[in-house]
């Protein structure tokens, strides 16, 4: 399914239709919520309908569209407005922009290793793993440098979509080593691009350019298994 939020990243509040509901949920064609996945945690958002309001706890799509379910069993009909936390979107959009850039100095730097994990988190961290048996791991804590860089060139970030057949056939595009993106119905994949610096699928959300994120520094490296090595990264103090 392509994300509403993923065509209008800055659109935070929006009224919707209810086209089906039971008690503690309902499914709206469209929503400003990213409702997580790959590695990105989802976003925080409330739902405000005639009678009342309440947190959002999921967002599970389907076929015709998104159900949210909320706090409490209200039954809920008619038109609802949705709103995202701006704060939390924009935390999550600069860890996963930084996700990238050091998954794709890794890429190059190591011979073009895969990635084999990535988990964003609310505390303003993210780890990335990588199939990188032997790797040195004083190399990898001073990857920081190369990050801090890339936000100094402040290079555009930007999305595009373009068949899946011919994505999967481009070295480079899909850094996984374990899933794919995922095919969109029509057959597409989102690609999400760092001026000449990486190109991958990606169904996240970014930053429009990398100088909009903080300075960024290596916390930890670890060894998590025999082939997988562990990067943490948190904002520089």
């Amino acid at each position: 399914m392509r994300l509403f939020c993923q065509d209008h990243p800055d659109v935070f509040t929006l009224e919707a239709a209810v086209i089906d509901a039971r008690p503690g949920a309902i499914l709206l064609a469209q929503s400003p919520v990213f409702p997580g996945g790959g590695g990105q945690l989802a976003d925080r958002a409330t739902l405000a309908w005639s009678h009342g309001e309440a947190m959002i706890l999921a967002v599970r799509p389907e076929e015709r569209g998104l159900w949210h379910e909320i706090e409490g069993g209200a039954d809920i009909h008619g038109t609802v407005r949705i709103m995202v936390d701006p704060d939390f979107r924009r935390l999550m959009s600069e860890l996963h922009t930084m996700a990238h850039v050091a998954n794709s100095i890794v890429y190059r730097e190591f011979g073009g290793a895969l990635l084999t994990g990535a988990q964003l988190s609310g505390d303003g961290t993210f780890r990335v793993d990588f199939d990188l048996p032997g790797a040195d791991a004083d190399r990898l804590r001073a990857l920081d440098g190369a990050m801090n860089d890339v936000i100094r060139q402040d290079l555009a970030v930007r999305a595009f979509h373009m068949p899946w057949d011919e994505a999967a056939a481009v070295p480079g595009l899909f850094r996984s080593k374990a899933v794919a993106p995922p095919r969109q119905p029509d057959g597409q994949v989102r690609i999400v691009e760092i001026a000449d610096l990486d190109r991958q699928g990606c169904g996240g959300t970014h930053l429009s350019s990398t100088g909009q994120a903080r300075p960024v520094t290596v916390l930890k490296v670890d060894n998590k298994g025999r082939q997988n090595r562990r990067l943490k990264v948190g904002f520089a103090a």
